[in-house]
């Protein structure tokens, strides 16, 4: 892959629109290619700035409320400002009984019926209404924005995270990067690649071998995910890259699916896997009390 290539593929990389095969031959370019590796961490850091709460602001109460009472006064005027003296029956019954033709000129001439002339609000008063809809709506919107996904929200979107990226590693050739039951090659592996290499065990003697590792991304987080085998089933381990990091889920079952949160040294993990409630609970207490 080419630097032009890779450039144009780092934005859906980042948004997780690419497949699997893409998605590693541009994580191999990018290990490789300084230009290319800067780029996409300035793109990580620009989406991360843009959530900062602080590029947000709020229109002050006062402002709302001066808008609420020029609109009330403006909608007050034009109704008191129309005139209420007429009536209906005088213009029609002077045109229905045959009067003179001076009498139909007057009887057309006429203010019209009052609830038409309620409703007949000066020019200016409606464009004070259209601005009052504009600041409502523009309210809504800054405090839709300002308020963004709320924690539940977040949570759903890293456990949908996590078991997508499941089960893209069982569908792809081989679910990992680097193949090795050895920790001193597997830990070595993440070092540049993450925040933090996360802390590597095999547990091949309780039944729970590890594989190797490969990096993938939950949200905008590039996270490693070390990968162990239990009988026929295939076991992911995501370890959070920092302190702080969002990489934090509740358990939850999806298709035959589980999330299971743990702490894998100082560092917060899931477990993702289809094994049934008791192998996960063992395999959660035993890379718990890893050190």
């Amino acid at each position: 892959m080419d630097c032009k290539t890779a450039l144009a593929l780092l934005e859906p990389y980042l948004d997780d629109e690419l497949d699997r095969a893409d998605a590693r031959e541009l994580e191999a370019h990018v290990d490789t290619c300084v230009e290319c590796a800067a780029a996409l961490t300035r793109l990580g850091d620009l989406r991360q700035a843009l959530r900062d709460q602080s590029l947000r602001h709020t229109a002050p109460a006062e402002l709302r409320e001066r808008i609420r009472a020029a609109a009330t006064d403006a909608i007050g005027s034009g109704a008191i400002g129309s005139d209420a003296t007429g009536s209906d029956a005088t213009g029609s019954g002077e045109i229905g009984s045959g009067a003179s033709r001076s009498g139909a000129i007057r009887s057309a001439a006429a203010p019209p019926p009052r609830s038409a002339r309620r409703w007949a609000l000066p020019p200016w008063s409606r464009l004070a209404a259209a601005c009052v809809l504009a600041f409502g709506a523009g309210g809504v919107s800054v405090h839709l924005w300002n308020s963004g996904p709320g924690p539940a929200a977040v949570q759903t979107q890293v456990a949908r995270d996590l078991f997508a990226s499941h089960w893209r590693a069982l569908a792809a050739a081989t679910p990992v990067d680097v193949v090795s039951s050895d920790r001193h090659t597997v830990k070595p592996w993440f070092a540049g690649k993450v925040a933090e290499s996360p802390l590597v065990r095999d547990f091949a003697e309780q039944g729970f071998a590890l594989v190797g590792g490969r990096l993938d991304y939950v949200g905008d987080e590039r996270v490693a995910v070390l990968v162990y085998r239990h009988g026929q089933h295939l076991i992911d381990v995501f370890v959070a890259p920092r302190a702080g990091s969002a990489l934090t889920a509740e358990a939850a079952e999806q298709r035959g699916y589980a999330l299971t949160p743990v702490r894998l040294g100082d560092q917060s993990a899931v477990i993702v896997s289809d094994m049934d409630h008791e192998e996960r609970s063992r395999f959660a207490q035993i890379v718990g009390s890893a050190r």
